[in-house]
């Protein structure tokens, strides 16, 4: 959707994009949500209520996955397995992170790292579990 709304809406900023978010769900927003984060959820949103959202296959796929999350009080998801020419995406401080899975680790803006927790460390600056930093398993 190039020139439509939802181009519009990725320049707006947290608070047009609260008011927006609002309108358009009911619902408030988050107050650590980014604005970069919050201006593409919005987009999403309003493409799917032109556009009509995801297909029939996509949503029973997303269905199948509610059956199994543990907070719902069902069965615990298996552990996710990496495998190479995987993506994980992440973002921190208004920044987005790409990380690539490869034979010998992951690799980040052209550096190879032998654990997700070394590139936790060094987008944050602190000492991270990487898997739990990525979402690959979820805090306690």
């Amino acid at each position: 959707m190039t020139g439509g709304p939802a181009e519009e809406i990725t320049k707006w900023g947290k608070a047009e994009c609260a008011d927006g978010w609002l309108k358009l769900t009911g619902t408030v927003v988050g107050r650590h949500l980014s604005p970069t984060f919050l201006s593409r959820a919005l987009a999403f949103e309003t493409q799917c209520k032109a556009l009509g959202g995801h297909s029939a296959p996509v949503k029973q796929q997303l269905r199948g996955m509610m059956k199994n999350n543990p907070e719902r009080g069902t069965t615990t998801p298996s552990k996710p397995t990496l495998t190479p020419g995987s993506q994980l995406v992440r973002e921190w401080n208004g920044r987005i992170y790409r990380v690539l899975v490869t034979d010998d680790g992951f690799e980040m803006d052209g550096q190879t790292y032998r654990s997700l927790s070394a590139i936790a460390k060094r987008i944050t600056g602190a000492d991270w579990s990487g898997p739990r930093f990525f979402g690959l398993n979820k805090s306690k």
